[in-house]
């Protein structure tokens, strides 16, 4: 087993960048006010709150803790990253209204439990599955059986 990637200090340092580079893909030059961020990315909202809690007792519904992201190693943090960044763009291309059809909503995608980097296939194998699995006509809930028809259409339309 390889050692830890970096000191927590340090990895407050690298999250903290990119709290700045998001502010800076989504809201340009006005993102930041003589205050801190600006009202438009206040009311906005960041996906880097969403994702990470530097300050362990202050954010539980934060996706990665301080503590979590100090015992991962270098591969797993730059899938952290990865996959930070991928949310920071799709939340930039929905703003601007420039979503692709390759780029599905990444939320959708974990509540199939997909990785945010699936595509169309692997989307359609997964719904086929669960599918199956809700049908009521094979013992399934009706109710999450309606709900997974829901969100396919949200992720393939």
């Amino acid at each position: 087993m390889a050692g830890i990637a970096f000191t927590r200090d340090e990895i407050k340092q690298k999250i903290r960048k990119l709290k700045k580079l998001e502010i800076r893909i989504r809201f340009g030059a006005s993102g930041f006010s003589q205050n801190g961020l600006s009202d438009r990315a206040k009311l906005a909202g960041l996906v880097w709150n969403e994702f990470f809690a530097l300050n362990d007792c202050k954010r539980e519904e934060a996706k990665y803790s301080l503590s979590a992201l100090a015992g991962m190693e270098k591969d797993e943090l730059k899938e952290v990253i990865s996959e930070f960044f991928f949310y920071v763009y799709y939340q930039f291309y929905k703003e601007n209204g420039i979503v692709s059809a390759d780029l599905f909503h990444p939320g959708l995608l974990a509540q199939f439990g997909l990785p945010y980097d699936a595509d169309r296939d692997t989307i359609k194998k997964r719904f086929r599955e669960l599918a199956k699995k809700y049908h009521p006509d094979t013992g399934g809930d009706s109710m999450k059986f309606i709900e997974l028809m829901e969100n396919y259409k949200k992720l393939v339309d």
